[in-house]
């Protein structure tokens, strides 16, 4: 069948995805193929010391990206959206939306980009045994308890941005069990929050004067494949502002982008593992045992299905290069050159293969905010270099490509060295590996493993939280999730696998231990820059 007639047949799936610094919306059929595409650009904003989005950015953000979908289906089909047969919401993960009983919020949205919660995460960390990273819901709402802060005794409901964005559509507080895993600790058996650690941190709040459990103020946990609601008339009209999409739609649980990444890759079996690289750049391996040693610079979340996976998250990832690669333009410009900026990515990226393994001695940290896994709180970003190093274009590249994968290749080393954690499969995917062969080649070296980018792969989370969407609308009779990616929607999909380069993997173990020794400069940068 099709397009055209599965669009008017209802028999699309839809998945939008609130990334960092672009919401995108893709629709596929029930297979994977995607139909059409949707785009929204925006960015954060640093406010009064806080990493943000308005509720005005963010619903203006969501409607222009489905609108841009809406036309793009118009265009290329001649027919207009009324009908499909699911819908997905996913967003970048952590942070703290925390709202009243009217619905009202009651402070900043707070990304996961904000590291004001180390004493939180401190605290909770040593009650549960259990590693609570910055970023956690959590930790955000638990440092406004240790801070006094006036809102927290008027909380009702606190959550994550896909959940909200799913709550304004269907009316329903759940969540995926993958985004949940970003609020609080899972139990994998249970496929709930921890209830042990649930009790714990009960018993801590009721002590400082509070009247509401943890657990009645976060969002239900659900799993892929089950219904989390169906679009309502408030919901429709609040998503299409055209008026046509009809309600009754059904909606899968909201994930988080770690679990669309995982699904984009057909990462969500044990042994199987995933990088997503963009403006924040993660790790993830499914594993087949719990980890033997608690580690702050690992983060324990789950698949959306509630499978173990330990994540190596950093806050860090293109966005200072992003800002060169902007200057650089600058210079074109300047110049009167004319240069795309798709093209001037890709020649930068590609020309950086002609520099050396260990980048020549040019060391860089793209710290726009603070890292948790070199427990840095704040962000300088920080180009150095000796005065004999090499310093060429192609290494001042390399540099910036390697140190875009530096904080998350700490992570994956206690993972892969000191745990031994077996991996099978390693996908990439992200604006990272949109040059061919660059960034992909790269991440071999890092993880001395062969990488693999499937051709969705520049489709990313939105195309994975599509997929989730065409799970839970045609996808259970063909089993678990696992097998339905498997055999379904992989089945005939191409990709391209690069092994890592023996001198690539030395050249980068050089790199790491500069960049692990050159940590003091950013710590004193930090420090000293204090204008």
């Amino acid at each position: 069948m099709d397009g055209k007639q599965l669009i008017l047949d209802g028999r699309a799936a839809l998945g939008i995805e609130l990334g960092s610094t672009r919401i995108k919306a893709v629709m596929t059929d029930y297979d994977g193929n995607v139909l059409a595409t949707g785009f929204h650009d925006w960015e954060n904003s640093l406010v009064n010391g806080i990493w943000t989005y308005s509720l005005d950015e963010i619903h203006t953000g969501i409607r222009s990206c489905y609108s841009d979908l809406r036309k793009n289906v118009e265009e290329k089909y001649g027919v207009t959206v009324k009908k499909l047969g699911a819908i997905g919401i996913s967003a970048m993960m952590h942070g703290y939306m925390a709202f009243d009983k009217e619905g009202t919020l009651l402070t900043p949205f707070q990304t996961w980009r904000n590291s004001n919660t180390e004493a939180a995460a401190d605290e909770l960390t040593e009650l549960f045994h259990f590693n609570i990273p910055l970023r956690w819901t959590i930790a955000h709402l638990y440092q406004c308890v240790l801070d006094g802060e006036e809102h927290v005794k008027h909380v009702d409901f606190v959550t994550t941005l896909s959940s909200y964005i799913h709550r304004r559509l269907t009316g329903r507080k759940v969540v995926g069990i993958g985004d949940a895993a970003g609020i609080f600790p899972i139990d994998s058996t249970a496929l709930d929050y921890d209830a042990e650690m649930l009790k714990k941190l009960n018993d801590v709040i009721a002590a400082k004067g509070y009247d509401w459990k943890v657990e009645e103020v976060l969002p239900k946990v659900m799993v892929a494949g089950e219904e989390a609601g169906t679009l309502t008339e408030e919901g429709a009209a609040f998503l299409d502002e055209s008026g046509n999409l009809e309600a009754g739609i059904p909606l899968c649980p909201p994930e988080g982008d770690a679990g669309t990444g995982m699904v984009a890759t057909n990462s969500v079996a044990p042994r199987t593992g995933n990088v997503s690289a963009g403006t924040s750049t993660f790790a993830m391996i499914v594993l087949e045992h719990k980890l033997k040693e608690l580690y702050r610079e690992i983060d324990m979340v789950t698949t959306p299905t509630g499978f173990p996976v330990a994540m190596s998250h950093a806050n860090n990832g293109t966005s200072d290069l992003n800002a060169w690669v902007g200057l650089f333009k600058e210079f074109c410009d300047l110049m009167g050159i004319k240069a795309d900026m798709g093209e001037l990515f890709g020649k930068l990226y590609t020309n950086s293969l002609n520099g050396d393994p260990d980048c020549g001695g040019l060391l860089a940290y793209g710290y726009l905010s603070g890292e948790g896994i070199t427990h840095i709180n704040e962000g300088r970003p920080l180009f150095a270099r000796t005065p004999d190093a090499a310093f060429t274009l192609a290494n001042f590249m390399r540099s910036h490509l390697y140190t875009s994968l530096g904080a998350v290749k700490l992570g994956l080393d206690i993972l892969l060295k000191k745990e031994g954690v077996k991996v099978d499969k390693i996908y990439g995917h992200g604006g990272f590996f949109k040059t061919p062969g660059v960034g992909q080649r790269y991440l071999a070296a890092a993880v001395n493993a062969p990488v693999t980018c499937m051709d969705t792969a520049s489709e990313g989370g939105p195309w994975g939280m599509a997929v989730l969407a065409a799970y839970l609308a045609d996808g259970k009779q063909d089993g678990k999730l696992e097998d339905f990616l498997s055999n379904r929607i992989f089945a005939n999909q191409s990709g391209t696998t690069i092994n890592p380069d023996p001198a690539e993997v030395e050249g980068f173990e050089v790199f790491t231990e500069r960049y692990t020794k050159g940590l003091a400069a950013e710590k004193a940068a930090v420090d000293s820059m204090d204008w």
